[in-house]
């Protein structure tokens, strides 16, 4: 077929693109997830006086707050991991009884532990009124999206069960992204910590939904395509 060679030639230059962008995407959630893991040691043996609880030694008599924060640390470390999975096709395909049983690990552990203990502990929150009505809600929206996805998939709607997994995971990834803006916030402009807080309270997951719905969006509207020249069945 004529010009065939540039379509072959364009295919695998997207492919090796894509793999390329997923094995670097990887490699800094791998990152990422490995800061987390130590920051969530520091707590190990279980000290109330290390890391964030040295700032928050008002609320740290209170034995609801020293439960409901341990539970969110220990918990929220497993929600990360567990929710990569969710989000792999080749994954997904390969081995399908993994993805069943880590979703049902991010269902369980989100909406029992993480998003109940991030809830309480939100009312605590540094920053004023405004950054606890942001964690608040964060926590609240969490739970919901991640239940609507279990009805979702419980009622075998599955496209609907990936979109609201998705904005579940979103929600879920402010553990990573509500630390990135303020390591970027305060090396850009140096504001006052409470006034950096009162930014990431809000910044550190709507701009991560709003990406997910982009996403949403852009994938209910997309055109199906055809085939192309040594397109694989699987893709990242």
């Amino acid at each position: 077929m004529r010009g065939s060679p540039f379509l072959i030639i364009r295919e695998l230059m997207s492919r090796w693109i894509r793999r390329a962008m997923f094995v670097t995407l990887l490699g800094v959630y791998s990152y990422t997830l490995w800061l987390m893991l130590r920051i969530t040691l520091e707590y190990i043996p279980i000290r109330s006086d290390v890391a964030f609880l040295a700032i928050k030694q008002d609320y740290v008599p209170m034995l609801h707050y020293r439960v409901a924060f341990f539970i969110h640390v220990f918990s929220a470390i497993l929600v990360l991991p567990a929710g990569y999975t969710q989000f792999s096709k080749r994954m997904r395909s390969a081995y399908p009884a993994l993805h069943r049983r880590m979703g049902w690990l991010y269902v369980l552990v989100t909406v029992i532990l993480a998003a109940p203990s991030g809830l309480v502990i939100g009312f605590y929150s540094n920053g004023g009124p405004g950054s606890r009505v942001a964690f608040c809600l964060l926590a609240i929206l969490w739970e919901v999206f991640t239940l609507i996805a279990v009805v979702k998939i419980c009622r075998r709607q599955v496209v609907e069960h990936e979109r609201w997994m998705l904005r579940s995971f979103a929600l879920a990834l402010s553990a990573i992204t509500l630390r990135a803006w303020k390591v970027l916030l305060v090396w850009l402009f140096h504001p006052r910590p409470m006034d950096v807080y009162r930014i990431v309270a809000w910044l550190g997951w709507t701009l991560n939904l709003a990406i997910a719905e982009w996403l949403i969006y852009n994938r209910k509207h997309q055109k199906p395509r055809g085939k192309r020249p040594c397109q694989s069945e699987s893709s990242f």
